[in-house]
């Protein structure tokens, strides 16, 4: 991993527009803020930006660094064929350009796909029921919530239409026995969502490891929750909360921004 030690932040800074780096800041303190709350896969997951202005090319994790450790220099500027545009040393999953690409091609509102192997969000996966409206927090997930069929490792391309098919205009999509996944217009609107989405299934499986009779939210109040959401974070998405997280990155995840 010496290439990650000897990457230049100021020349990569230099050589991009203000607002790559600045999607390429928010993109690393991303990846920073999934490995804080504990819902990174080793190196094995992904979270990808569109570069605003810049067609169809976006930015990935280099594959084998730690979520804790990627910077916004680090990350790979590719296209949606998978090409590396920049000089970047650092190989990509190819796992992780499958789905992403997809998602991206598709939906023009996906600035940002998050993709979590979460232990309580593939335990929830695997369940047939999928989300229950048990919770407070699961009622903002089942308002747009789509599921996708298990079909291995995204490794082949004819995997693609079926997923984006599957997903649809929805902004979650749980991938069966696989994981979760978010799509939003920013990066801090798909934080935000994947920890509902994430606290939606840590809640559930606790819920059902108690035994007792569950109670289910009446769909009435489901079919509320999209309004209900814009009401309590005042139309702000994401940004009620990134600010803060930020300044909790910078106290323990300091240099996402180098």
């Amino acid at each position: 991993m010496n290439a990650r030690l000897e990457w230049d932040a100021a020349q990569v800074k230099a050589s991009v527009s203000p607002e790559e780096w600045q999607t390429r800041v928010d993109l690393a303190a991303c990846y920073r803020a999934v490995a804080m709350m504990g819902w990174d896969d080793l190196v094995f997951t992904h979270i990808t930006a569109k570069i605003p202005g810049d067609g169809h090319n976006f930015l990935i994790n280099p594959y084998g660094l730690m979520f804790e450790e990627i910077t916004a220099s680090s990350l790979v500027k590719i296209d949606l064929h998978g090409n590396k545009l920049d000089g970047n040393p650092h190989p990509i999953n190819p796992a992780g350009f499958v789905i992403h690409s997809a998602v991206h091609a598709a939906r023009e509102n996906a600035q940002c796909v998050l993709h979590t192997h979460s232990l309580n969000g593939v335990a929830v996966s695997a369940q047939k029921g999928g989300v229950l409206p048990i919770s407070q927090q699961s009622i903002f997930i089942l308002a747009s919530l789509a599921y996708h069929g298990y079909e291995g490792v995204a490794l082949m391309d004819d995997e693609k239409p079926r997923l984006v098919t599957d997903l649809g205009n929805k902004n979650y999509l749980m991938l069966r026995n696989h994981g979760l996944l978010t799509v939003a217009p920013t990066i801090a609107d798909a934080f935000q969502q994947m920890y509902f989405f994430e606290a939606t299934c840590t809640i559930q499986v606790r819920a059902q490891s108690g035994g007792g009779e569950l109670l289910m939210v009446p769909q009435s109040i489901i079919d509320m929750a999209q309004a209900q959401a814009k009401q309590a974070t005042k139309g702000k998405g994401g940004m009620i909360s990134w600010p803060g997280l930020l300044r909790r990155l910078d106290r323990k995840f300091p240099g996402y921004d180098q």
